[in-house]
């Protein structure tokens, strides 16, 4: 009964610990396809550990004081995760934590039972949006290609710019949620399973886990090749509604047979030749005899050491996680000039449905032209706290969309602008779309820094938030469009141009 209520109140201190990380999780499982199946893994976790019964049986349990060690481990990454507004960080502390006590409850000696179990919980940490989106950009790519060359070798003329797929009658679409990672987690999450119960070789079982990964690329591409094919044929209703559904589901349940395939193919092929059904098989543990005298383990002084580690961390959280930010005082961007340096501009607007997706505080949206007729769109996006969810996108994750490509990204100081004193450094982006070129420049501007790299974006979050209380910052874009015949060195000078006239003006908007 003791051991059952420190269970229970481990329990509670664990969900109350990472309340917000969790429930992040579960909302992405509900909400993302690509992760629908993470309610299914701490269930097959818990199954696996079932199956090594017997094995924990005879195998005594001891303290480890390592355990406490790895518990404070991830108890302080936690504070990391919420200091720095990352979701992922505080989710990944959950499940060090969560390795710790029962580190502490087992020891070395019965932990070493059930750790590849208990590391199969990774696969239901979603990834952080910026992550995903750029793997899911370039995974658009890579099926656009291959489903196109699908097409043509069917014999029928097909033109590809970037992700929009040209019939000539009809254009498809390569969406984000045709990229393949609807298939790709599910897919190596099961190929992971696989290759745990798969009697064999180490480098087989990592041959196995490794393989989903073509199998979802190869097998998504044919997808979206088929998919042309039939649209060509029978029209674009092939490509809609619960057929498209339909399409999917057949896909997935493709690569599951691709990979027990591979599985047979291990089999057949060893020495001495095994059936499929030696080689992946649950041994389920052998019953208990009816007189046996079941005897329970005691508490580990270890693991009632981390009891105080958690109810300390959730005072530290409370701390944490109600402190105030006081974003400093600045203008609203409704009073951004129109007329900048000798450049005329005119407001534009975002749809409400990106402003609810990009959940910035304020932001300004024009477009510029000189005397000389050169036209520059000018784009910030400011946040008075970059909580976590709520954090500013980079252009990277979103450029790839509507067929746009990315020909070149380096990085380039504007000479004579300068932010809060030093330079201005940006990220040049040069997109094509078929004979279309823009060039973009772009960089995140948070409390007194200029910021060309994302994850440096996120690691100024974490120490800001530590020593100043402060999460606030912004991202500023502008783009111009190559004209047909022009060299890309005068696109670039009317963005340096209009990059001198502008710094000067975004300190009252975007604080030092």
């Amino acid at each position: 009964m003791v051991m059952w209520m420190a269970f229970g109140l481990m329990a509670v201190l664990l969900a109350l610990l990472f309340q917000d990380g969790l429930t992040s999780m579960l909302a992405a499982w509900s909400s993302k396809e690509e992760y629908s199946h993470g309610y299914l893994i701490p269930i097959i976790t818990l199954f696996l550990i079932w199956l090594k019964r017997d094995e924990l049986q005879q195998v005594s349990f001891e303290r480890s004081w390592v355990g406490v060690i790895v518990v404070l481990l991830g108890v302080g990454i936690y504070f990391l995760g919420e200091l720095s507004t990352l979701f992922i960080i505080v989710q990944y502390a959950f499940l060090l934590t969560l390795y710790g006590l029962v580190l502490a409850l087992m020891g070395w000696r019965a932990f070493r039972v059930v750790w590849v179990p208990l590391l199969y919980l990774l696969f239901m940490i979603p990834l952080p949006d910026f992550i995903l989106n750029n793997l899911s950009n370039e995974l658009q790519l890579i099926s656009s290609k291959l489903g196109v060359a699908f097409i043509r070798a069917c014999d029928i003329s097909v033109y590809l710019e970037g992700n929009v797929i040209d019939l000539g009658i009809y254009k498809l679409q390569v969406a984000e949620a045709c990229s393949g990672l609807n298939y790709l987690f599910p897919l190596m999450s099961l190929a992971f399973l696989v290759a745990y119960l798969f009697k064999g070789a180490w480098w087989k079982k990592a041959v196995i886990f490794l393989s989903s990964i073509p199998i979802t690329i190869v097998m998504n591409s044919f997808r979206i090749g088929v998919i042309g094919v039939l649209v060509e044929n029978w029209g674009i209703s092939m490509a809609e509604g619960f057929l498209h559904y339909f399409e999917g589901w057949v896909v997935f349940l493709l690569c599951t047979a691709l990979l027990v395939a591979e599985v047979w193919l291990f089999a057949r092929f060893s020495l001495p030749r095994q059936r499929l059904s030696e080689v992946i098989g649950l041994e389920y543990p052998a019953p208990l005899p009816k007189d046996t005298v079941f005897r329970s383990r005691g508490l580990t002084g270890s693991l009632i050491m981390t009891i105080p580690v958690l109810l300390l961390a959730l005072g530290g959280a409370s701390f944490v996680t109600e402190r105030v930010e006081v974003p400093p005082e600045r203008l609203a961007f409704e009073e951004f000039p129109l007329t900048v340096g000798g450049w005329e501009g005119s407001n534009d607007y975002l749809e409400q449905e990106i402003i609810d997706v990009l959940k910035f505080d304020d932001y300004v949206l024009a477009d510029y032209q000189d005397e000389q007729r050169r036209r520059v769109n000018f784009y910030v996006a400011y946040y008075g706290s970059q909580r976590k969810g709520e954090s500013a996108h980079s252009p990277r994750s979103c450029i790839p969309g509507d067929g746009w490509q990315i020909a070149s990204l380096t990085q380039r100081v504007i000479e004579g602008a300068r932010v809060n004193q030093s330079p201005l450094r940006v990220n040049r982006v040069e997109i094509r779309k078929g004979e279309y070129k823009q060039v973009v420049y772009y960089w995140f501007q948070q409390r007194g820094r200029v910021i060309t790299n994302e994850f440096l974006v996120k690691w100024y979050l974490f120490w800001d938030a530590l020593t100043k209380n402060r999460t606030d910052g912004a991202m500023v874009r502008l783009t111009t469009l190559v004209q047909p015949g022009e060299d890309v060195e005068k696109a670039d000078a009317r963005l340096q141009d209009f990059t001198l006239s502008v710094t000067g003006q975004l300190g009252d908007y975007v604080p030092g």
